[in-house]
């Protein structure tokens, strides 16, 4: 777009989130310097001079060093003589920055100090998040820093508007941010606040555009670099690097080169003529994303290449920036004959990257999904996680709630998501000196845990990548309390150790300061246990999908049975589940190590949650719970509507005490909730019934 076509934001009010006025008057009714040079120094004065001036504090810029003895908060970076200086605050913007900050306390005088403005940054919000409490309680003296320099957020929003997918594929929050029908906003501060918001929880990267790349989206690398050039330049002032989804067939679509072939020189020189032009544009540019060989898009393998030939020929064009390949392992057939019962979509990303371990360069990144299917509620970690010891992996994440409700269930994830990051592969016990969690492998804290093959575990982190879940609705994430789910996101990308519980009460803290205990403790008893809730009244036991296919919103038991995307639960009148054992099934259970391996393999060992991911048992196979498969089906799903009526109940208790507009659409989100669980109830238990002949023992009404 250019400067003669402008096209408007869409006039909506943007929520505050968890940063309205009030979560800053602590500072505010404070004596606070900031002293420092950079560009998020000048941030973080910016956002402490507001705070002050709406509170009635006072605020004071100064030079590092200069005597600040009357201050109660200082924010400083540190002085050349600390081993900080010039140097330091230079490389704010690059890769590999000190983003810690230290805070201590004496006699209620509080003290950030940072090598960098980055981390200052980082500090000032984390004294926001501390509210009074920052100033009170016995002296301190600790240090804060993040568990990986890699925070990211993928968006799949489109330049154009999608045909079928719309302005943000799986998006359920209105139209993007960022464009608006084949432009990108002439007014970007909307995109100024989300910055804002996802700085305050220590977010450092964004990609975006759609990783599925069209036409139009794919210009953003060429004649629209411009756009891309203006957004980069809003996150840069809250210490964010933009990255871009490029298609693998740029060469052929932007280009006019006959292949895209990526041991062909045309196209590696193309690439490094592309690489040059982006960093010259952007100098804090952080790299590109990659979806090759997956659902119809582009890659190495229609020319007989490996996905490390395609990935390590773009890191040779971006490796002079210090830039970064990120490339997805979602891939798999999506073009499977469902009579065939030993071809397995969970098998695919091990099959195609275990043998390519080690073949990767230092700057790619693969990305690897929590799990081998798509993000469902309940499946198994993906063994690709473990599975490549000499690859830099990024744990991958979905914030958007396609498979969870749509942004129409109130669902919290972080209880989901801190599971994942404290999974052994090798020791589930968590014995001392044992086995890394899932977050020491995607933070690069493994290194000293001996692989098997080899003895060594040698790359850097790969750290954290997730789907965003915001658009242009006023509420960000359209439903209010979705908003918890990309608070505890980036909080737990800092600190994968925090508990989910308390992130949640964070949260709610901040978002609704100044409301009652008891609209805090409403909050906590709708979300808390929210995840557990979907979990029981959809896809019972791991079994997953039993959604429509396509938009994935609600009941459909057989919408994938007969297709060729490769998603079964192979349910007859004996029983259901997939056989993914060695032994008699896909294989599957064996890309794991021990003793996840022989785990998995048994259904006496196998965990009751993933009963039917691994294997087909009859309806009476008995859990550990003490019931019957079909019975926990007809309980969970009776149980999870209850809750949904006590989660509505206890909103309604105290949604007098939050402001009209929150009280509304939560309101309205949590009536479709209800209806929605109550429709799954109806068909799933209907389903099992009709299938299986067995009543339910408690004489409930199943049609």
């Amino acid at each position: 777009m250019t400067a003669d076509s402008p096209r408007p934001i869409t006039d909506h009010t943007s929520h505050p989130a968890w940063l309205p006025d009030d979560a800053f008057a602590a500072i505010g009714s404070r004596r606070v310097v900031v002293a420092g040079d950079g560009a998020l120094a000048g941030t973080v004065a910016e956002e402490v001079a507001a705070a002050t001036s709406r509170f009635g504090g006072a605020f004071s810029r100064l030079e590092v060093g200069d005597g600040v003895a009357d201050a109660e908060l200082v924010l400083t970076l540190t002085p050349p003589d600390a081993g900080g200086g010039a140097s330091a605050v230079a490389a704010v913007d690059a890769p590999g920055t000190d983003e810690s900050f230290r805070l201590t306390r004496e006699a209620g005088a509080v003290v950030v100090q940072a090598a960098c403005d980055a981390g200052l940054l980082h500090g000032l919000f984390h004294v926001v998040r501390l509210g009074e409490a920052a100033f009170d309680g016995p002296d301190v003296d600790e240090t804060h820093a993040p568990a990986t320099d890699l925070r990211m957020l993928d968006h799949w929003d489109n330049v154009d508007v999608h045909p079928v997918m719309g302005q943000v594929e799986r998006g359920y929050s209105g139209g993007s941010i960022f464009y608006d029908n084949g432009f990108v906003h002439a007014d970007l501060s909307r995109v100024e606040r989300y910055a804002r918001l996802l700085a305050a929880v220590g977010i450092n990267r964004v990609a975006i555009n759609n990783v599925n790349v069209h036409a139009r989206e794919a210009r953003l690398l060429t004649e629209d670099l411009g756009d891309v050039v203006r957004v980069a330049a809003v996150f840069r002032r809250w210490g964010i690097r933009v990255h871009l989804s490029v298609s693998f067939a740029s060469p052929i679509t932007l280009g006019g080169l006959p292949t895209s072939d990526p041991l062909d020189q045309g196209v590696a020189h193309w690439w490094v003529r592309a690489a040059a032009r982006v960093w010259d544009a952007i100098p804090d540019f952080g790299g590109f994303v990659v979806k090759a060989d997956s659902e119809g898009q582009p890659g190495p393998f229609a020319y007989g290449r490996t996905h490390a030939d395609g990935a390590n020929m773009l890191a040779a064009a971006v490796e002079p920036y210090d830039g970064l390949i990120h490339w997805r392992a979602f891939v798999y057939d999506h073009r499977q004959d469902w009579r065939d019962r030993s071809t397995d979509r969970a098998r695919a990303a091990y099959d195609h990257f275990h043998p390519l371990d080690g073949a990767f360069s230092d700057n790619v990144v693969l990305q690897v999904k929590y799990g081998p299917l798509d993000f469902q509620v309940r499946e198994p970690l993906s063994p690709v996680l473990a599975a490549m010891p000499h690859t830099r992996v990024a744990l991958e994440l979905q914030i958007t709630q396609e498979y969870t409700g749509q942004q129409r269930h109130a669902v919290y994830l972080g209880p989901q998501w801190s599971q994942i990051l404290g999974f052994r592969f090798w020791d589930p016990a968590g014995r001392e000196g044992g086995s890394p969690t899932v977050a020491d492998l995607a933070t690069g804290r493994a290194k000293a845990v001996e692989d098997p093959g080899t003895g060594t575990w040698r790359k850097p982190a790969g750290g954290f990548a997730a789907v965003s879940n915001v658009g242009d609705d006023e509420f960000w994430t359209g439903h209010p309390f979705a908003q918890a789910n990309l608070y505890a996101y980036g909080r737990l990308c800092w600190d994968p150790t925090l508990d989910p519980a308390a992130v949640l009460d964070e949260w709610a803290g901040l978002t609704f300061p100044g409301a009652p205990d008891a609209v805090r403790q409403a909050l906590h008893a709708v979300l808390d246990r929210s995840w557990e809730t979907y979990e029981q009244y959809t896809a019972p036991l791991g079994v997953g999908f039993m959604v429509r296919p396509g938009h994935h919103y609600g009941p459909d038991v057989d919408g994938y049975e007969y297709t060729p995307w490769g998603t079964y639960h192979f349910a007859d009148r004996d029983g259901i589940g997939v056989d993914r054992t060695v032994r008699t099934g896909t294989g599957y259970a064996g890309q794991y190590p021990g003793p996840w391996s022989a785990a998995f393999e048994s259904p006496s060992t196998c965990p009751d949650e993933l009963l039917l991911f691994f294997h087909h048992v009859p309806y009476t196979h008995v859990l550990h719970s003490g019931k019957t498969v079909v019975q926990h089906v007809y309980d969970t799903h009776f149980e999870g509507v209850a809750r949904v009526e006590a989660m509505i109940e206890a909103w309604s208790a105290v949604s007098g005490h939050v402001e009209p507009r929150v009280s509304e659409r939560v309101s309205e989100r949590l009536a479709e909730q209800l209806r929605s669980a109550t429709e799954w109830r109806d068909q799933v238990n209907t389903y099992f019934l009709r299938k299986s002949g067995i009543p339910d023992e408690r004489g409930r009404t199943i049609f």
